[in-house]
């Protein structure tokens, strides 16, 4: 059953990247950059590592374990998917790829955010710097075997890390294709 709301939204806060909104009952931020997407890049290194990051995020207090990421169109509102995947790859890693593809796009959490997350498979991999981020953030950058990479992640768990859900589907997005299919 729809509870679709058709009443005009009432903003109640606006910032350089978030806007909250009252619609209804409902609460809810929206990201105001271009289409409020976000990537999150699945990278294998030609050695077989997973890329993650590490980095403090300040909504948790907390440090996280995440997939690279970063906002779609933050910098350059018409800019691709696919290439704001590769340059936030190559800022918050020091890697770059020869090709990014979309594998799929949802929200991310659909109850307090119209934010969308496409999940970008990135293949042909090269290091081409240090990677860490920009003047802005202080990440720091792993590469786990991607046999070792979900046991590895339960043990940043153990340790009082923040990781999100998202993080297991990508790994299983590593080894399939979104129907089930096996990758060869």
């Amino acid at each position: 059953m729809s509870q679709r709301n058709t009443e005009a939204p009432r903003v109640v806060y606006e910032g350089k990247y978030q806007r909250m909104l009252v619609r209804g009952t409902w609460e809810y931020s929206e990201r105001t950059h271009a289409g409020g997407l976000a990537a999150i890049i699945i990278a294998v290194t030609p050695e077989d590592n997973v890329l993650f990051v590490e980095q403090f995020r300040v909504p948790l207090q907390a440090p996280t374990i995440e997939m690279p990421a970063g906002l779609v169109g933050d910098i350059d509102a018409g800019e691709s998917i696919e290439v704001s995947a590769v340059r936030e790859l190559e800022e918050e890693t020091g890697w770059t790829a020869d090709h990014a593809e979309v594998l799929m796009i949802g929200p991310t959490s659909s109850g307090a955010s119209n934010e969308k997350i496409a999940f970008v498979r990135a293949t042909g991999l090269r290091r081409i710097g240090a990677g860490g981020g920009d003047d802005s953030e202080d990440i720091t950058v792993h590469e786990i075997p991607r046999a070792q990479a979900a046991a590895w992640l339960v043990q940043k768990m153990g340790e009082g890390y923040e990781l999100d859900a998202k993080l297991w589907a990508g790994l299983w997005m590593i080894e399939h294709h979104l129907d089930g299919r096996p990758r060869g």
